[in-house]
């Protein structure tokens, strides 16, 4: 509930009585839910000041009432609260708690599209769902960045990268056979240009670029030595 927003709890005949000290250790932290929790001796009571109220259950019932997925019926319960209703979302687990009767004070029942071959969810996975829905009904906004970054580097530092790479490349006989060298450039730029790199990192990728060229060069200086080795020592006639 703390998570999505909701704070007004309702509990009807809690099994261990109230307060529980381990729901507020379970909790961990999220206690304003808990601290204004209400008690109430029958779900009668519980909804008697609520206009619109909500069952959950996946078992068919032998009432006829409206079947809603959490989506569709959140959209209907943020109507009733707009054209000032007092609405509410009944919970129960299915063996003992949430009775027929129960659901019979309720104008509509709310049921998840899972999978038939295995419908079961326990009451803290359908609390969360439902939560979850409700928030994305009032509030469904993406939250900002966790942390502002740079922003991405400008054509010009883009352009000085992909003319170092591309220079490197050519340097290496990457573009063969020639003809193919624009199609190839513009495949390399256009993955490049989606990294959407930072200032820094466009330098980074240049000194990796740097660097690998500077060991290729190396790697050409060695071989060459070790050519000229084995020709020195083919023509030393001891």
């Amino acid at each position: 509930m703390a998570n999505f927003g909701l704070s007004d709890l309702r509990l009807v005949n809690p099994r261990d009585g109230w307060p529980q000290e381990r729901a507020w250790a379970s909790a961990s932290g999220a206690d304003w839910p808990l601290n204004a929790a209400r008690v109430f001796d029958s779900v009668e009571a519980a909804v008697a000041d609520l206009n619109l109220v909500y069952a959950t259950t996946a078992r068919p019932r032998e009432l006829q009432l409206p079947v809603l997925t959490p989506r569709v019926a959140m959209q209907d319960l943020a109507g009733g609260i707009a054209e000032g209703l007092n609405v509410g979302l009944l919970f129960g687990g299915e063996r003992a708690g949430l009775e027929t009767a129960d659901i019979a004070l309720c104008q509509a029942v709310v049921t998840l599209p899972v999978d038939v071959r295995f419908k079961s969810l326990n009451l803290a996975q359908a609390v969360a769902i439902n939560c979850y829905e409700w928030r994305m009904t009032v509030a469904g906004e993406a939250p900002p960045a966790f942390r502002e970054g740079p922003p991405p580097a400008d054509g010009a530092a883009m352009l000085g990268l992909y003319e170092h790479f591309e220079h490197e490349l050519d340097e290496a006989g990457f573009f063969h056979p020639p003809e193919k060298r624009p199609s190839m450039v513009q495949n390399l730029r256009s993955a490049l240009g989606r990294a959407q790199f930072t200032d820094q990192e466009v330098r980074t990728f240049r000194g990796v670029v740097t660097a690998l060229s500077k060991g290729r060069g190396r790697v050409l200086a060695k071989l060459a030595s070790q050519r000229a080795a084995k020709a020195a020592k083919k023509d030393d006639p001891a």
